[in-house]
């Protein structure tokens, strides 16, 4: 059965296993409770000394789903904060490493503030040897790689094109009526690296555990299978040129949306994120325009946007995690919004237990005081 289609207009895959299929997560989240390992201990208590990695995110979505990943939960009332610089953070371990995850200022997304909350992170926290930055973007569907990139799929930064994972594409100068994009970011920490490469080649054999990871956080948290569930349809990217119709729907549907203007493509042999690895666009606004969107994508290679990871990059060394939540165009809303954070924060967790402890131990630990003199005066940080 090939699928069929919804009052939307867009096609729903009912090939593979579905993680919003209600009857079915229930089924699988028994068996997953059943045989469950992990142990959520709220009273370990461990000092801010020793916690080695720092999460970073940007949403509530995403923090939930981050802390949904966690094999264990630990107390976080004894951590004083350094000069009481405002941020709230949730501790815990997966597999042998200890996890510290923060999250923005709500309403306050970007670069600077994302530089801002994990400088004063790790000034908490002093044994924090590199950052993830997990959570949502807007992929490019129509790229020079490429890339079959649908919604809820992963992208993860990676060396592309010359550029170190994640690329600035609004900081540049223009030159005869041409933009032209000077300067690069720093390449991931390669403790990172190396698991990202043994991920990668892995996953040529064998399939991510992402959708799993994802099943079992349902199991464990069921409130959260309404919310952070696969979507039961809404997949549609429409013709780059055509733009959102408002209306009577429900949000920002596109149900007065023309679907004669839908992208014709092939239905996948299942309905499981499937991770990508190339550039990631970071800038200061969000990527709303398809044709700009498609443009950057051919020129640069960019797979998907975001607007905080450059303030990330250029300064600490870390690896960004996206989970594809919109097409980056006027059709975007909030619909995948959960199960694409749901999906990054996974392939965080896969990533994690694919890096031995003893590696992350004897990599330096982070001179904050040099990083704050290269970048300056950031609102917010503390001194």
């Amino acid at each position: 059965m090939e699928g069929e289609w919804l009052s939307d207009g867009c096609r729903l895959q009912l090939t593979g296993p579905r993680i919003g299929d209600a009857d079915a997560t229930l089924r699988s989240a028994t068996a997953f409770r059943a045989s469950q390992q992990e142990e959520i201990q709220p009273e370990n208590q461990y000092g801010p000394e020793e916690y080695t990695v720092g999460w970073i995110c940007a949403l509530p979505s995403e923090r939930a789903a981050a802390r949904g990943m966690l094999d264990e939960i630990h107390a976080d009332d004894h951590i004083q904060e350094v000069n009481n610089s405002g941020g709230a953070y949730t501790l815990g371990r997966i597999g042998k490493h200890n996890v510290v995850i923060t999250g923005l200022p709500k309403g306050m997304p970007g670069k600077a503030q994302a530089a801002a909350i994990a400088i004063n992170m790790m000034r908490t926290f002093p044994s924090i040897r590199f950052g993830l930055m997990v959570g949502i973007g807007g992929g490019a569907p129509i790229n020079s790689e490429e890339k079959d990139i649908r919604l809820g799929d992963v992208v993860v930064s990676a060396v592309s094109h010359g550029s170190p994972g994640v690329v600035q594409y609004d900081f540049g100068k223009s030159e005869n009526g041409v933009f032209k994009q000077v300067g690069t970011l720093n390449k991931p920490p390669p403790v990172l690296a190396s698991a990202v490469q043994k991920l990668e080649s892995h996953h040529e054999m064998e399939d991510s555990k992402v959708e799993e990871y994802m099943t079992k956080m349902l199991a464990k948290h069921p409130k959260m299978l309404k919310k952070y569930g696969r979507p039961m349809a809404n997949d549609c990217l429409f013709e780059a040129g055509y733009l959102h119709q408002a209306g009577a729907g429900p949000g920002r549907s596109c149900k007065n949306c023309d679907m004669s203007y839908l992208v014709s493509r092939d239905d996948r042999d299942d309905s499981s994120p499937q991770v990508h690895y190339g550039l990631i666009g970071s800038a200061d606004n969000v990527m709303r325009d398809a044709l700009k969107r498609d443009l950057f994508a051919m020129e640069k290679g960019i797979l998907c946007y975001e607007m905080e990871a450059a303030g990330l990059m250029d300064n600490i060394p870390c690896l960004v995690i996206r989970g594809i939540a919109d097409y980056s165009d006027s059709h975007k809303n909030d619909a995948w919004q959960a199960y694409a954070s749901a999906a990054a924060a996974a392939y965080a967790k896969e990533l994690l237990l694919a890096v031995p402890a003893s590696q992350v131990k004897s990599t330096p630990t982070l001179d904050v005081d040099e990083i704050c003199r290269k970048i300056g005066n950031i609102d917010g940080l503390s001194k």
